[in-house]
């Protein structure tokens, strides 16, 4: 089995992301990424992330109406994905550096 040595900007980067995704899974944020799941596992307990939990303080009573509700969903999908495309240019770049041609 070979052991790969990711960077720790890397490192962080996946972390921040499976935070900023509280939908998704760790088994899914890894999938996306291209590592093995308990490695992510590990990187995040390393890092004693937690994720947000609860409505956000100074969240509006009144309920979004369905444009600004669609709205949120896709900023938030435009975030992740930008987050995700950064990761594996870094992920890419590093990996192009280790590679002797």
């Amino acid at each position: 089995m070979v052991m790969k040595n990711y960077p720790p900007q890397f490192k962080a980067d996946a972390v921040a992301l499976y935070q900023s995704r509280p939908e998704a899974t760790i088994r899914q944020v890894a999938a996306d990424l291209g590592v093995n799941p308990e490695t992510l596992r590990n990187w995040v307990r390393a890092a004693g992330a937690s994720r947000p939990r609860g409505r956000r303080a100074g969240a509006s009573i009144e309920p979004p109406t369905a444009l600004e509700a669609e709205n949120a969903v896709l900023r938030k999908k435009i975030r992740e994905l930008e987050e995700e495309r950064e990761i594996l240019r870094k992920a890419a770049k590093y990996l192009a550096g280790q590679t002797r041609w």
